[in-house]
């Protein structure tokens, strides 16, 4: 697209006011029609609801692999998050938690090459990326995998 072929938007349409008498044209019932489930406040069906009859969802076959139950929860931890402990620390899960810098401690704690370290730490992970892993050891740190 060029900048010669840009047109102006389509004008923006006013919101239906609902429930404010005849002369809005949807006075009375708010155009909900009469009675129903519909009709009354906090009336509806969830998604996937087909009125009793048994839903797609549960219809057809589940099929496949799935490892949900199995799966591994890793703590992202960015390299940025660990500029404030002190120069020769040895970070693990358990001090991350201390400090408030990590909720839970899940599967294991795997460390992000985003953004930039400038303190020398010796890194106890689950994981790493590689540019995590390069950008501390380019330090003199250490990641160190448990």
């Amino acid at each position: 697209m060029k900048l010669y072929e840009l047109r102006p938007g389509a004008p923006k349409k006013a919101p239906k006011r609902k429930g404010r008498g005849h002369g809005s044209g949807n006075g009375k019932t708010a155009g909900r029609g009469t009675k129903g489930q519909n009709a009354r406040s906090g009336g509806g069906v969830r998604p996937g609801f087909e009125g009793g009859q048994m839903p797609l969802y549960r219809r057809i076959p589940k099929r496949g692999f799935n490892n949900y139950e199995f799966r591994k929860v890793y703590t992202e931890v960015k390299l940025s998050d660990l500029e404030v402990f002190e120069n020769g620390t040895e970070v693990t899960a358990e001090l991350l938690k201390a400090n408030g810098i990590i909720k839970k401690i899940n599967d294991g704690i795997v460390v992000l090459g985003n953004g930039n370290l400038t303190k020398k730490l010796h890194v106890k992970a689950a994981r790493f990326t590689k540019t995590a892993s390069e950008k501390i050891e380019a330090l003199g740190g250490k990641a160190e995998v448990v």
